[in-house]
Parts: C-alpha cells; structure tokens; sequence
C-alpha cells in the first residue's frame, strides 16, 4: 500500500448499519401508520426483496420511485398483508425520510478513520441516493472525514460501471494507481474498482474471493 493516498469508502453496509437503521425505521413507521405485521416476519421478506431490487436499480432496469414502490409491495403481498397503494406510497415516502435519524454504524468506525485519516485522503463513492446519503454522512458525524462524496445521482450512473469511478478520481484529483476501494459489494464495489485498476477490499467473507478481504474494519489497520 505504500503509493496509496487516497481510500475510497462505500457508505452502507459498510460503515452505515444498512440493516439495523432500516429496522428501527421500518419500526417507527409501521406504528404511525398502524402496520400490523410482525416486525420480524416483514423484515426475514423485505431483506432478500430489497437487495434483489437493488441489484435492478444497478443495473439500470427499475428507476428510484419503481424500486421505492415494488419492494414494499412485493413484500406486503408475499405476506399476503392487505395494502393500498396510497399506503405504500406513504411508507416508502416516510421510510426515506425517517431512515437518516438512526445512525449505527459498524464497529471501530470512528476508531478506524481516525487512524486512516491521519494519514491518507477518504472519500466516499455509494450508490444512494444524494439527499439520503448526505443527510446519514451528516447525522452520524462521518462527513468531517471525507474530502469528497460521489453519489451514483453526482455521476449519472451507479457501480460497478467505471464512469462513477472516475468521476470519483477527477473529484479527489488523484489516480487509479494511488487509489483503493472498500465496500461490502463483490460485484459493486471490488469488481468494479478493479476492472478500472483501482484496489479493493472486500468488506465481508467469500471463500471462493481470492482477494484482499475483511469481516471486520478494525482488521483495516493490518493493511496501512
């Protein structure tokens, strides 16, 4: 890692507890507006649905307001739950505006960056969208340790394809030899990372991955 002066970070499921905020988020709405499904039944559906949608938004195949809507339906009529359209219309809205005030992140985030900071530039390249992504950056305290945000909305297109990541290197004003990727998607973050030749680390566990891989950010250290 010694010509490395800048890291790029993917923000959810990364350093943002994807999971655990959309839990209390989905808990606070389900009781404003009178859900009653089991909390745990929704989520064990909505997890696997959610990814799968996401994957399509990638890939350019659904657009924002059709992934928002589809998920959230999908889920209700796989739990045969009655629902409106007018009411996952008012879920999907109030999710996105509640899911930025919970703010778990993963642990030794702080800890981490701190050490990293100090001596290399961070930057953040995520596929979220740009209102969402700044107001988590924002309410978690993480925004002061990074020089420069690219959202997929800022490039116009999402990982892995590599105009985001250029885009993020013209931003930072650095190379793709200086750089390196971190982020909990293989085909998103590291495979795309590397097709442009920028490092990756895995942040997760894959026996069949032969790269560069960690279970935990703290284990980052071991690198720089």
């Amino acid at each position: 890692m010694k010509e490395i002066t800048d890291i790029f970070f993917d923000l959810d499921h990364t350093l943002w507890d994807f999971d655990k905020n959309s839990e209390l988020t989905f808990e606070t709405i389900f009781k404003s507006y009178k859900v009653d499904l089991p909390l745990n039944d929704f989520l064990q559906v909505y997890l696997p649905v959610n990814k799968k949608y996401w994957k399509l938004f990638r890939e350019g195949k659904i657009e924002q307001k059709n992934l928002r809507f589809h998920r959230l339906s999908e889920v209700f009529n796989t739990l045969k739950y009655s629902a409106s359209d007018q009411l996952i219309d008012d879920l999907s809205l109030a999710y996105i505006e509640h899911l930025p005030n919970y703010n778990h992140l993963f642990p030794n985030t702080f800890e981490v960056l701190d050490y990293l900071s100090a001596k290399y530039k961070l930057h953040i390249i995520t596929n979220g969208f740009y209102d969402v992504q700044h107001k988590k950056l924002g309410n978690s305290k993480l925004s002061p340790y990074f020089k420069t945000i690219t959202t997929s909305e800022d490039a116009g297109v999402k990982k892995p394809n590599r105009i985001i990541f250029d885009y993020a290197l013209d931003l930072a004003k650095t190379k793709h030899s200086q750089s390196i990727m971190i982020g909990d998607s293989l085909e998103a973050d590291v495979e795309g990372a590397k097709a442009i030749g920028i490092e990756a680390i895995f942040f997760g566990y894959d026996a069949n991955y032969k790269g560069l891989q960690i279970q935990n950010l703290n284990e980052l250290k071991t690198f720089f």
